[in-house]
């Protein structure tokens, strides 16, 4: 778990590097990469690839597809630490949605920790609600990419109920191959909108987007497989601090009050949502 959230904060690093390019480039190279990789191991494990529930397997890579188009435009547009303790809501939109589509008792506990999320997000749109001793001059985060950084973890809370329904009948090659087999059409007519030549720097920075993506799925499935879900996630939630690091590396970024508040408030609704309840 923790090489999961090292390779995704990485991830985000070159997502950040190659922010010139359009945002279909960058689905492009990732699709093509993961794709290619993707293929190899079903080969390998001489798995069929096409699954049994194709509909929905289907219906998971859309999901997947558009929730990571949105996590790339608010990379773009916002701090690294700020976009990934955005993305940290999926656990609680998980929770949430559990529960009309999987049966899953809403508790006291899920509501709180939307109530924590969601706080969280607003210290980020407006740092002034923290006062001006710890805010300062901290301006609000841009609200477009704000608004994708929410999507994106509302399509990766989706994409997650249908992994979970997926995984009683499916492999989970299978379920990762149709991610990038959806994603690469798709990304198709964006890149014809707005192409965009990459030097053969970004086309580095688009290699390492690929393989740093399907480094962290696949440490990400082996260490769900060996702890707990709850145990599991909340190891991960390490990418934020790290994903702070980078900033500070790379960009010069610094950690404002109010996305620390931020984040410790999306850590508190992550680690409360976290926790299964009974089915219905």
């Amino acid at each position: 778990m923790l090489a999961s959230a090292l390779a995704f904060s990485l991830m985000g690093v070159c997502v950040k590097a190659v922010g010139r390019l359009p945002v279909g480039e960058v689905m492009l190279a990732r699709a093509v990469v993961s794709l290619t990789i993707s293929v190899w191991m079903l080969r390998a494990a001489g798995i069929s690839p096409w699954g049994e529930r194709r509909g929905l397997l289907l219906g998971r890579g859309l999901l997947g597809t558009a929730g990571l188009y949105c996590v790339y435009s608010a990379l773009a547009g916002l701090p690294l630490a700020a976009a990934t303790v955005v993305q940290y809501l999926h656990p609680t939109f998980t929770a949430l949605l559990a529960w009309p589509l999987l049966g899953e008792r809403l508790n006291g506990r899920v509501l709180l920790a939307a109530v924590l999320g969601w706080l969280g997000v607003v210290l980020l749109a407006d740092p002034a609600l923290l006062g001006s001793t710890f805010a300062g001059n901290e301006a609000g985060l841009p609200l477009l990419p704000l608004l994708f950084g929410l999507a994106g973890a509302l399509f990766s809370a989706l994409a997650y109920v249908s992994v979970r329904a997926l995984g009683r009948s499916e492999h989970p090659l299978v379920i990762v191959f149709y991610f990038p087999l959806v994603a690469l059409p798709l990304s198709l007519p964006v890149l014809w909108i707005d192409p965009v030549l990459p030097t053969p720097v970004e086309l580095g920075w688009l290699l390492a987007v690929g393989l740093f993506t399907q480094l962290g799925q696949l440490a990400l499935t082996r260490g769900l497989m060996a702890l707990p879900a709850a145990r599991a996630t909340a190891v991960s939630y390490v990418q934020v601090p790290l994903a702070a690091l980078w900033g500070v590396l790379w960009f010069g970024e610094l950690v404002a009050p109010g996305t620390l508040m931020a984040a410790i408030l999306v850590l508190l609704a992550t680690l409360l949502s976290l926790r299964r309840p009974r089915t219905a």
